[in-house]
């Protein structure tokens, strides 16, 4: 039986399945708090955050880790705006997650009184529904439309509480009569499989296609096992965006990896010459790392109807679960017998991993980023849990960081926020308290809120059935990503006044904390400091001194940003020099290792056309063939034109 409002609302969030509330204390919000330690041991477990934004971060985190709705909680006035960020975070990403905020009492309400801000107003863009609590008979069924809201449709809702109404009496149950609402928490079953109809359509396209590729995001992280049986049934490629990294996984040779901005050259390759694209729980945004208009017939597989047929023009559109959309439509695709166009895929995907290493083991000036987490990549544990920060950080993470089966990893995607990292890696330690994490930060994250959520790391890990928690900071002293598309997108030289991060000891704050430290200036000590965090028996941080002189060069760079590259060291950028000399140490790098995977998958590929002939002789030369032969240096796209018209039926 519920004492108060703020009981009742405990109440029901338990019995919603919420097992977490992230949150910070204030007087707007007392009530509330009260009545979650009332609640103790049986829940919510209420998680005091250092500061609003870390806790909208959490619930973000968690409902990603989870798939569960989550909740957070802040006070009136400045507390309930620090949770925006957070919020938006959330709603950009398509979480459920469900703010409490308090308010001033009713009778205060309209009067310009401290802390009150009009908060239907202020959570009326991030919020799909924002409703405040006037009596207690409203609290159940508010509760039970903002879960099940945000439950249905993968969004943020809030709910408002002014201080005098958490203190009343609760009313469990309304009175029957004119006016009021009878609620519950009964959960329905939601359709996630299009009609049969649609699935024809969809099957007719993708088994006419000659170049299949297949890009897949965060929609479809629960089909593993589908997304990799169609790319083998259609020999195709599969490229991920970037909240899909974890979707498949990068030692497969037909994966491609990261597409757009922060893209491979192998995915490009893969976009550029496709006939037939399949898209997957992607809402990727940028479409000039997609098939150009007319290139490529499309099938879209979504959840959410909306967002079918926004960022390419589909022939067939999909609504459904990707899973089970994916199994519905395996039956009716058949085996692509020519592989031709898997062969292909498969070597981009090799020279370009050849690119990468080549790329991460040029020297820098102390060490090159890229070896930081080449060299991490085989040390991770196979149940790790990534996060990473915006930044430069993001560009590796996306490139060079390969991800196996069963590993988990997400950032701030649709917002692009700086910060997330640390209380993503709080909120999944909460989730997932028996598997290691690894979070990536730049050192501007760090400072921005980093440095703050070091002190709920120092504070809960002993709670942690597992106490690994690795905190890379890759310190540059630099603002790096802004620092690079200041170059190449504005032509400007890197702006002093802005960019400039100034020195922390990271290392020696850890230890402070009573974690585990170590600053690593030199690359040859990358290998035995990661070994050395996973082995730790608590959280530990490692401080990486990096160049922020080596580029962050896109999978396919436009005259316009060579340009304004060009103009920006042309007009006095102080790194000028040691740019250039970077950028060329980075092309050769990768030119080098590129041509010894070309020149040895050619030698392979000769090897075995000899061995195929002596052992079939009817066999036709063509069929032998390598695919560099078949398609052409000079111009890949024409060759595999004629290829696919020789082939059409």
């Amino acid at each position: 039986m519920s004492d108060t409002v703020s009981d009742h609302l405990v109440q029901r969030l338990r019995e919603w399945g919420v097992r977490f509330v992230y949150g910070y204390p204030g007087d707007g919000i007392n009530g509330v708090i009260g009545a979650l330690q009332r609640a103790e041991p049986e829940g919510p477990t209420y998680v005091q955050t250092r500061h609003e934004e870390l806790a909208a971060f959490m619930a973000c985190a968690h409902a990603k880790f989870t798939g569960e709705v989550s909740v957070c909680l802040a006070t009136s006035g400045p507390g309930a705006i620090h949770l925006l960020n957070g919020l938006y975070d959330a709603r950009l990403d398509h979480q459920p997650v469900v703010a409490i905020v308090g308010q001033q009492a009713r009778s205060s309400l309209g009067g310009d009184y401290q802390q009150e801000v009009d908060l239907p107003a202020l959570f009326g863009d991030v919020a799909e529904y924002v409703q405040t609590v006037m009596v207690p008979a409203q609290l159940r069924h508010v509760v039970d439309r903002a879960m099940r809201m945000a439950i249905r449709q993968r969004t943020v809702t809030c709910i408002v509480l002014p201080s005098d109404v958490q203190r009343l009496p609760a009313v469990e149950q309304p009175p029957h009569r004119h006016g009021t609402l009878h609620s519950g928490i009964g959960r329905e079953a939601r359709a996630v499989v299009p009609p049969q109809a649609d699935l024809e359509a969809a099957a007719r396209v993708l088994n006419a296609g000659q170049r299949v590729a297949i890009l897949v995001g965060a929609g479809a992280l629960g089909a593993t096992d589908e997304v990799i049986e169609l790319a083998e049934r259609l020999g195709a490629g599969v490229a991920k965006a970037l909240l899909g990294k974890a979707a498949v996984p990068d030692d497969l040779p037909f994966v491609t990896g990261a597409i757009g901005l922060l893209g491979t050259d192998a995915s490009w390759d893969l976009m550029a010459h496709c006939d037939t694209l399949l898209m997957v729980g992607s809402h990727f945004p940028y479409a000039e790392f997609l098939p150009q208009e007319g290139q490529a017939r499309g099938v879209q597989i979504d959840w959410e109807g909306c967002r079918l047929g926004l960022r390419y023009p589909m022939e067939v559109n999909l609504e459904g679960d990707s899973a089970t959309t994916l199994r519905a439509l395996l039956p009716m695709l058949r085996q692509q017998p020519d592989r031709r166009w898997r062969e292909r895929v498969e070597s981009q995907v090799a020279r370009w991993w050849a690119v990468v290493e080549g790329r991460a083991m040029v020297a820098a000036h102390p060490i090159n980023p890229q070896r930081v987490f080449w060299e991490l990549s085989p040390r991770l544990p196979d149940d790790v849990v990534i996060t990473c920060d915006s930044g430069s950080a993001t560009f590796w993470y996306a490139r060079d960081l390969k991800m196996r089966r069963g590993m988990m990893g997400s950032l701030s995607g649709g917002l692009a926020s700086m910060g997330p990292a640390l209380p993503y890696a709080l909120a999944s330690k909460r989730a997932h308290p028996s598997r290691p994490v690894v979070a990536l930060v730049g050192d501007g994250a760090m400072q921005m809120n980093g440095i703050n959520a070091l002190i709920s790391v120092a504070h809960d890990w002993p709670q942690w059935r597992d106490p690994r928690l690795v905190v890379l900071v890759l310190r540059n002293d630099d603002l790096n990503m802004v620092t690079w598309e200041q170059r190449a997108t504005e032509g400007d030289p890197r702006a002093s006044i802005s960019q400039f991060v100034p020195p922390f000891p990271y290392a020696d704050y850890a230890r402070l904390l009573g974690l585990a430290a170590r600053t690593v200036r030199d690359p040859e000590a990358l290998a035995s400091a990661w070994e050395e965090a996973f082995n730790a028996d608590r959280p530990m941080l490692l401080e990486v001194v990096v160049d922020a002189n080596v580029p962050l060069v896109p999978s396919h760079l436009t005259g316009q940003q060579v340009w304004a590259y060009g103009a920006a060291l042309l007009q006095g950028d102080r790194d000028a020099l040691a740019t250039v000399l970077a950028s060329a140490r980075q092309w050769w790098g990768g030119w080098c290792a590129a041509a010894a995977e070309s020149s040895a998958m050619r030698s392979g590929g000769e090897a075995q056309v000899e061995s195929v002939a002596e052992s079939s002789p009817s066999v036709a030369p063509s069929a032998a063939e390598p695919l560099g032969s078949a398609v052409g240096e000079e111009d890949p796209g024409a060759a595999l034109d004629s290829w696919s018209r020789d082939r059409s039926p």
